[in-house]
């Protein structure tokens, strides 16, 4: 198209739209990291960033994308040769297990189809197998980025428990966090790992940590090597507002903003408004005759919607037309789903009259693709977000 009015649609899931307010809170001039007015901001996004964990404990706040606090994660918890517990729920999944095994973990990864979570009855089986306590952690990635589906957490934690095994529970909530329902103490989560880009309304560039008293412990003896990722220097600076790095202030602004929305929505309003766009979403999908790639309807994100195309169609042509067409951007499909799925993105700071417009497009797109489909799917979801 020669000429493109209005604002680009960006329903990838994550990076996700900013608020102006978030980029306005962004725009101040840069401080002194090291005075008393830092002090103040500091204070006041590590406070308050732990209520959309679920915490009371130590949120540890780091400039690096949601690969870094992976890496933290592993690092500060964990001694060369561990053995760790990871599933094959997606791209992201795999990632994070070919990372551990880059560090020199021993990682036990269980084979997964991409179109499911975790089993906590495999957890519980692989657990209880491990009479000598060789397996030290249990990844698992709370909201799957690449397919859609969201682990059930707290039946993992269930899992862990009833087969009275010490490891530790890390857990990857960077394309759920501020979006779907999350408890990191309730759920005995040891560390949660989350980024900025997606339900925090932020650009790329700060990462977290999470800590439990159990995985603080840990990190007094783990061995595996860190400087930058090691906790207890962050973690001494913070008691002060500060940070033993250049922080990334302006993000830190962002933050702060960003915290004030969700507080003054309310998390639980937040979390329901993700629902009721994904059932609105999920019922274009169904609607429109195509399947959505989760096959356990316990599991469907509240973030994002992974979309099978027909056979014989490709997915990455329907983006790249309904990006030409209509300026809107879709979520590849990644991994083994390349040319397979599109994602819609429907988290962070977004409504319905965002989401109707999406749907819209992709409405278009798919009939403009030649893809065969039931032109009604779009009032399947216009009903669905009048009724809810």
């Amino acid at each position: 198209m020669s000429y493109a009015g209005g604002r680009h649609f960006l329903q990838i899931p994550g990076p996700t739209n900013v608020p102006d307010s978030v980029l306005r809170a962004m725009s101040a001039q840069t401080i002194d990291h090291r005075g008393p007015e830092f002090a103040e901001l500091g204070r006041a996004v590590l406070d308050g960033i732990k209520p959309v964990f679920g915490t009371q404990r130590p949120v540890v706040i780091y400039p690096a994308s949601g690969t870094g606090a992976w890496e933290a994660a592993l690092v500060n918890t964990l001694s060369p040769g561990d053995r760790v517990l990871c599933f094959e729920t997606g791209h992201f999944a795999t990632l994070w297990q070919e990372m551990a095994t880059g560090l020199g973990l021993e990682v036990d990864f269980v084979p997964g189809d991409w179109r499911h979570g975790v089993n906590p009855e495999v957890v519980a089986e692989r657990l209880v197998q491990d009479t000598g306590h060789t397996i030290k952690a249990v990844c698992v990635v709370h909201n799957e980025t690449s397919t859609g589906v969201t682990s059930r957490v707290a039946e993992v934690r269930a899992a862990i428990d009833a087969a009275a095994h010490p490891a530790l529970l890390l857990v990857d909530t960077i394309s759920s966090l501020g979006s779907i329902d999350y408890r990191h103490d309730e759920w005995g989560v040891d560390v949660t790992v989350a980024g900025s880009q997606k339900g925090l309304m932020l650009p790329p560039g700060l990462s977290f940590n999470a800590i439990s008293e159990k995985a603080l412990n840990a990190s007094r003896s783990a061995r595996l090597p860190k400087s930058f990722w090691n906790w207890q220097p962050i973690l001494a600076a913070n008691e002060r507002g500060f940070f033993p790095y250049t922080p990334a202030t302006n993000l830190l602004y962002g933050l702060r903003e960003a915290l004030r929305l969700l507080d003054a929505e309310g998390l639980d309003a937040v979390f329901a408004r993700h629902v009721r766009h994904a059932e609105a979403t999920r019922a274009a999908v169904t609607g429109w005759g195509l399947e959505v790639l989760c096959a356990d309807e316990r599991e469907h994100s509240s973030s994002l919607t992974a979309i099978m195309v027909p056979e014989g169609h490709d997915a990455d042509k329907i983006r790249a037309i309904i990006l030409d067409r209509f300026d809107m951007s879709l979520g590849a499909g990644l991994g083994k789903l390349a040319g397979r799925v599109f994602r819609i993105g429907h988290l962070g700071s977004f409504n319905d009259l965002m989401l109707a417009g999406t749907l819209a497009g992709v409405q278009m797109g798919l009939t403009l693709a030649g893809v065969r489909i039931d032109p009604t799917g779009l009032n399947s979801a216009l009903d669905r977000l009048q009724s809810l």
